[in-house]
């Protein structure tokens, strides 16, 4: 398997990124997984075959210089990069008042700005080996939702990948936007309704845009819940 196509996942140590991670390792990928929990991160490359299948390597992605040496790792470790799913981002509690002046910083660095990193950081890669881009937008960049600042950390991200799907047009990189609804993660600290997606459910979306022909470029999914009343 030293010739397998190699599946970078930033926000990888749980939810959505953890499950994408585990059906990408099903379809043969080795797998470069990245977030800032190193633990977690590592027990996940050893459950999906250890050094020569899956490394390890943590990254806050609003950091550029980290950026920059995640994907030096990567190719050093396989020389190739074939997918790119920019997954990193976290959420806040609705209301323009509720939050931290410090946490809509944190966010905008980590939601837009590590997003954004990742694109500039993997591009070249990606133009190499005609891969594909992955960038985890939302519901809620798709239509504004009450006193929410995250929904327009969203909105940023949806724009950046349309932005980046014309300046790629030529190149044969494929680009998807994944935007789910309600997803029972880690992102909701008090647990989601018993009705909303699995990190299973997202997964299985994006290997289904992974997996098209190369000539087929599934640009967005929206994915909501049966049940999700916006």
């Amino acid at each position: 398997m030293a010739d397998a196509p190699v599946f970078l996942i930033t926000g990888a140590s749980s939810g959505i990124g953890a499950a994408t991670a585990r059906s990408a390792a099903e379809a043969g990928y080795r797998l470069v997984l990245s977030a800032r929990s190193a633990d977690r991160l590592q027990d996940l490359a050893a459950e999906l075959g250890g050094a020569d299948r899956a490394v390890a390597v943590t990254c806050d992605v609003g950091e550029w210089d980290q950026q920059e040496r995640l994907v030096a790792t990567t190719m050093d470790k396989f020389g190739r990069i074939d997918v790119v799913f920019a997954n990193a981002g976290f959420g806040a509690r609705r209301g323009f008042t509720e939050e931290t002046p410090e946490l809509w910083r944190s966010m905008v660095l980590t939601n837009v700005l590590g997003a954004a990193y990742t694109i500039r950081a993997t591009i070249n890669p990606l133009r190499k080996s005609k891969g594909h881009l992955i960038l985890t937008s939302s519901v809620a960049g798709r239509r504004a939702l009450e006193g929410s600042f995250y929904s327009a950390t969203k909105h940023a991200v949806t724009a950046m990948g349309e932005s980046v799907r014309q300046e790629l047009n030529e190149s044969g990189v494929r680009m998807t936007l994944i935007e789910p609804g309600m997803v029972d993660t880690p992102f909701f600290d008090q647990g989601a309704p018993e009705w909303a997606l699995k990190p299973e459910d997202v997964a299985r979306a994006i290997m289904f845009a992974v997996s098209q022909p190369d000539h087929v470029d599934v640009n967005e999914v929206l994915i909501r819940p049966v049940g999700q009343p916006n």
